[in-house]
């Protein structure tokens, strides 16, 4: 199963604008009619119920979407590039590396997020045209599409979460309770990867995942830890299954525990069920008694099981149905939604401070400007301080204490302010 994967992504870039100038037998003068480029296409990744694993989409290492087309003369735009759109399982959080604060959670199907836009198509000369520049000969560069590298995380949707030491049975109950088939051994670390299994309780039907052995030390990554703890995190319940032949199971016990408590995110305070297993080997059910009331000392009410066997386990799987009732969540009955999620961390607001001997302005609208304009000619800086001074951005910057001829940077560009 793969649950990890860092891929890049690169949005499309915007088309060209056009400069062209209308030609007609009898309209001598026709005035500026070079189109927009079309808007570049954008990546999406879109939550889907029947996609399992991160598998198919770790298979490349780069995605790109398409650039949109240039644009032409008699007033035709160029074509919007269709968004690039990637299937990922439910519970797929994303994050951007390089930026902590920025990260979507895909948790339910139909979430999905743009996790890399595609660029603005460039104005065509047509939109430069004034009362007194009647003939603009500038037009837009396509903006480039945002590029950034995501890492991909999946963490499984299931209510109930079979955890404890390596070798306690956890694959053994989850086929008995289930019809899935993971695999089995009598050595540690038989399972390497999370198995999913639906159990049935009456008419209730509920996910079961066997989560690999911890081990101490799990929430510093010893043992098969940070990959799997986190696959915890969305289970309403616990099975925390005890191997009852053990020499000391309290302390098994206890490790595991810690283990939940130091990961952090309220897992060691998750709704669980003890249970005790291997009732069938020699010398386990002699020891039952003093381990139940043991176990009751501490407010523990366990349930003994043989799942190898198959004792007990239809007891245990009504008891832990019986418990997700009782902790289901009152939105689980309302009717999925897709929903388009913005990634957090992301501010629009215009900033400009000092940097440097200069000055740096942010802001989407204005940086995606700067970097379009053909600042090489003169009409093009004019016409980017004309608008700037519409924009307020002018303003900003002599609150700031820029003068005539200071340097301003917008993005990757820099530029000298211009009476």
């Amino acid at each position: 199963m793969i649950d990890h994967v860092e891929i890049e992504v690169l949005g499309g870039d915007g088309g060209d604008g056009c400069v062209s100038f209308r030609r007609e037998k009898f309209v001598p003068r026709g005035g500026p009619d070079g189109g927009d480029g079309g808007d570049g296409g954008s990546v999406m990744l879109v939550a889907d119920r029947s996609v399992r694993t991160l598998k198919e989409i770790g298979r490349r290492r780069t995605y790109r979407a398409q650039r949109g087309g240039r644009g032409l003369g008699r007033d035709k735009h160029g074509a919007k590039a269709t968004a690039l759109t990637l299937t990922v399982p439910e519970g797929t959080l994303v994050s951007w590396l390089g930026d902590s604060e920025r990260r979507v959670d895909l948790a339910q199907a139909g979430d999905a997020a743009i996790v890399a836009s595609g660029g603005l198509g460039g104005w065509g000369n047509a939109r430069f045209a004034t009362s007194v520049n009647r003939a603009p000969l500038i037009a837009q560069r396509g903006q480039r599409g945002q590029q950034a590298r995501i890492v991909l995380d999946l963490k499984l949707l299931a209510d109930v979460g079979i955890v404890g030491l390596p070798n306690a049975g956890k694959s053994t109950l989850l086929r008995a309770m289930s019809a899935a088939r993971p695999k089995v051994g009598s050595y540690p670390f038989t399972t390497l990867e999370p198995v999913l299994g639906v159990a049935e309780s009456g008419w209730d039907r509920f996910v079961v995942a066997d989560i690999p052995g911890l081990v101490e030390g799990a929430h510093e990554g010893v043992g098969l830890g940070l990959d799997f703890l986190r696959h915890i995190e969305r289970t309403r319940v616990l099975i925390h299954l005890v191997d009852g032949s053990s020499d000391d199971p309290l302390r098994d016990m206890d490790v595991v525990q810690a283990e939940l408590s130091e990961y952090g995110g309220g897992l060691h305070t998750r709704p669980q069920v003890v249970a005790v297993n291997k009732l069938d080997l020699p010398g386990v059910e002699e020891k039952r008694e003093g381990l139940d009331a043991d176990l009751r000392s501490r407010g523990v009410e366990a349930s003994f099981i043989a799942a190898a066997a198959g004792l007990g386990v239809v007891e245990l799987t009504d008891r832990v149905s019986t418990m997700l009732v009782v902790e289901a969540p009152a939105e689980a009955v309302a009717a999925e939604e897709p929903r388009l999620l913005q990634p957090e961390g992301v501010d629009r607001d215009v900033v400009v401070v000092r940097e440097g001997a200069g000055f740096r302005v942010s802001g989407q609208r204005e940086v995606a400007f700067a970097e379009m304009m053909p600042l090489g000619s003169d009409e093009g800086r004019a016409e980017l301080w004309r608008r700037f001074g519409r924009w307020g951005v002018r303003a900003a910057l002599k609150r700031a204490g820029a003068k005539t001829g200071d340097l301003v940077l917008f993005g990757e560009v820099e530029v000298r302010i211009e009476t």
